[in-house]
């Protein structure tokens, strides 16, 4: 058996929703540098850069559930990354129906 999952309340509290025009996405594949391939919630596969005040702050790795921002022009293909959830808020977001990806 392996570890259980503990979803404290600290954690629930600090979760961020999508907001209008923000959207969930899955890491596909890195990159390099500061850009990654997420598979949105909307059905497009978009090319994210990861801003500057997360760079080294947050580390990503593939699997992991992120909320982008796509750019105003070449919406469908390209996009920011905002935040990055731990697994708990990702478990937590598919059990209430905000991700249906996989």
């Amino acid at each position: 058996m392996g570890k259980r999952k503990v979803i404290t309340e600290k954690e629930i509290k600090r979760l961020v929703l999508p907001g209008l025009g923000e959207v969930l996405g899955i890491v596909v594949r890195l990159l390099g540098y500061d850009r990654i391939l997420v598979k949105c919630t909307d059905g497009h596969t978009r090319t994210c850069r990861i801003r500057g005040k997360m760079k080294r702050r947050v580390w990503i790795k593939e699997g992991d559930t992120v909320l982008v921002s796509p750019w105003d022009f070449q919406r469908d293909t390209r996009a920011d990354v905002i935040w990055r959830y731990t697994d708990a808020q990702a478990e937590w977001l598919r059990k209430h129906g905000y991700i249906k990806i996989e």
